[in-house]
C-alpha cells in the first residue's frame, strides 16, 4: 500500500526550506474495510506518503511485512516504547499498534504530506499532538454488517469478536470528534467520498482565503460533524 515514490519524495532536497506537509489521519473500527478503500485511493494519488505502523499481531492473510504494517514481537514493541521512538501507540484487543516518529515527522519537516492508517485510540492521540490534522472516521452501513465482516476474516473466536464489537459501540459513540466521517457502504462510493475531502483539503493556499463558506463542497461528499 506504500506510495512507490516515498523514498523519492523523502530524498528531495529543495533549494529553500519548504512548507510543512499535511497530515491526514484515517481511523475507524476494525473490519469496517478502511485497507480495501485506501488501496484504491493511493491508485491515484501517488504523491502522498503512507506511514506503516507496527503492531504485535500476527498477519493476516495476504498481509506482507513492511507493506500492511511492520510486524513485530512484544519485546520489540515495549522496546519502541521505552526509547520513545513511537509518535503514538494503543493496546487493542491484547496487541500494541503504534507509528514511528522518526518517519512521520522527517517527511511533514520536508513538505510532504503524510497519511497514517491507525486505531481510535492512537488517532486521538495523534489529534492531541496535531491539532490541524485532517481526519477521516469510517463507519459501517450498520452494526449488523460489521459484525458480518469480521466473521468472514475467520481469524477470531467468538469471545474476541464479541469484545471487539463491545470496542466498536464506544467508538462509534466518538464518532463527532472528526473531521469528516464517511459510511463504508460501497467501496467505490467511500473512495469518491475520501477523494473529495483530499482534494478540498490539498486546494492551494491563495485558493482557501476568504472561501470558508465553500466548505459545504467536501460536505457533501463526505459527512462533516
Amino acid at each position: 500500500m506504500e506510495s512507490k515514490n516515498t523514498e523519492k519524495l523523502l530524498d528531495q532536497k529543495p533549494e529553500k526550506m519548504p512548507p510543512v506537509g499535511k497530515l491526514f489521519v484515517i481511523t475507524g473500527p476494525s473490519g469496517v474495510g478502511k485497507g480495501t478503500i485506501l488501496e484504491r485511493f493511493f491508485e491515484d494519488n501517488k504523491n502522498i506518503i503512507y506511514s506503516i505502523s507496527q503492531t504485535t499481531r500476527k498477519p493476516r492473510p495476504g498481509e506482507v511485512h513492511g507493506v500492511n504494517y511492520f510486524f513485530v514481537s512484544k519485546e520489540e514493541f515495549e522496546k519502541s516504547i521505552e526509547n520513545d521512538e513511537l509518535l503514538e501507540w494503543a493496546k487493542y484487543s491484547d496487541n500494541y499498534y503504534g507509528t514511528k516518529k522518526a518517519f512521520v515527522l522527517k517527511a511533514l519537516q520536508k513538505g510532504a504530506d503524510v497519511l497514517l492508517e491507525i486505531e481510535t485510540k492512537g488517532a486521538q492521540k495523534i489529534m492531541e499532538k496535531f491539532p490541524d490534522c485532517i481526519t477521516v472516521f469510517f463507519t459501517p452501513p450498520n452494526l449488523d454488517e460489521l459484525e458480518k465482516r469480521l466473521r468472514g476474516r475467520k481469524t477470531e473466536d467468538e469471545a474476541s469478536i464479541k469484545k471487539r464489537m463491545d470496542t466498536v459501540k464506544e467508538e462509534l459513540e466518538l464518532s463527532t470528534i472528526y473531521k469528516y466521517t464517511i459510511e463504508n457502504d460501497e467501496v467505490e462510493n467511500a473512495l469518491s467520498k475520501l477523494q473529495a475531502v483530499y482534494d478540498y483539503e490539498k486546494r492551494p493556499e491563495n485558493e482557501m482565503q476568504g472561501e470558508y463558506c465553500t466548505e459545504n463542497e467536501a460536505e457533501s461528499e463526505a459527512g462533516r460533524e
